[in-house]
């Protein structure tokens, strides 16, 4: 039974998860496990988690999007400009994430066209998107709308954005995990060679999971900001959510140089740094000490990754 049971690549990460809210929940109890703050660690996860379902489908492929914190800003002041225009806020939603999803083709076509590695194509895109976002913006935030029936399904219920994520999460899980597309993505970053020469249709995989992942992005920071801030501000998200992301999907088992991933570990990555973070502001404990403890994470996730898919292996073999 054990040894079935360390066959689940996001049993660490899951154990671990709830390992850190029983013990912030005995040391600080209340203070803690309030509703409010409840929500704030929901608010925490949230984004990081929607962004992370799309960044392990880059990275299952062997790819990455730093870019992706950037769309994050982006996205919501084109959905407002398009609205300024008269267009109404659901028809500029919708243009916001083809905007949102075009930056994700762009970079996958470069990527994988043009042959550079998409560490250098996105890091590109990067300051090209945020540059873009400080001339729309003006360089300042502004209201996001809260009125109205779209406003409240993205974030104007104080749980929509934290079901948005789970909801999000699941559908990826079972795309990659049960679906031609995941089986293919996996195979794409397992073996390139291998599955172009099957006929799986590589590129167009990779170009698809970098638009998946813009658009994401974008739909994230939409979200974010009718929920949390109420605001959208131009540089918000950036490189610390996207970083985030990726070592959301690090520590919830998805390997960096591909070929295997679990979105629902990714998911609990995510909600692992956000109790860590919350419980670390309710102890009194000051930021620079959790980025300490996010590196260590992130290395002592990989470390165990690696002996499990080892275990795995010779379990399989044996």
């Amino acid at each position: 039974m054990f040894s079935g049971l360390l066959r689940f690549r996001e049993l660490s990460v899951v154990v671990v998860t709830v390992g850190l809210f029983i013990y912030f929940t005995v040391s600080k109890g209340s203070d803690f496990t309030g509703l409010d703050n409840i929500g704030n660690i929901a608010n925490l996860t949230s984004s990081t988690a929607i962004i992370a379902a799309g960044e392990v489908m880059l990275l299952v492929c062997g790819e990455i999007d730093l870019s992706v914190g950037q769309t994050f800003a982006l996205t919501p002041f084109i959905m407002m400009a398009m609205n300024d225009y008269g267009i109404p806020l659901f028809p500029s939603l919708l243009i916001a994430l083809l905007v949102a999803a075009a930056f994700g083709l762009f970079n996958g076509v470069v990527t994988v066209i043009l042959g550079l590695p998409s560490f250098i194509t996105t890091l590109g895109t990067l300051y090209l998107i945020h540059g873009i976002t400080l001339k729309v913006s003006g360089s300042f935030p502004r209201a996001a709308p809260q009125d109205g029936f779209l406003p409240h399904l993205l974030g104007g219920w104080q749980w929509s954005q934290i079901i948005w994520a789970i909801s999000i999460a699941l559908v990826m899980q079972i795309v990659l995990t049960s679906t031609k597309w995941g089986a293919y993505t996996i195979a794409t970053g397992g073996n390139f060679l291998g599955a172009s020469e099957a006929g799986i249709k590589v590129r167009a995989i990779k170009i698809r999971a970098f638009v998946l992942t813009a658009t994401l992005g974008g739909f994230a920071g939409i979200m974010e900001g009718i929920h949390i801030s109420q605001n959208f501000d131009p540089n918000a998200g950036g490189n610390d959510l996207m970083f985030a992301a990726v070592a959301s999907s690090v520590i919830g088992g998805t390997a960096l140089l591909g070929g295997s991933g679990t979105v629902i570990g990714a998911f609990f990555g995510a909600a692992l740094l956000g109790i860590l973070q919350d419980g670390f502001n309710v102890q009194g404990i000051n930021s620079t000490t959790f980025i300490v403890v996010e590196g260590i994470a992130i290395i002592a996730a990989m470390v165990l990754n690696t002996q499990l898919a080892r275990f795995r292996t010779g379990a399989r073999a044996g």
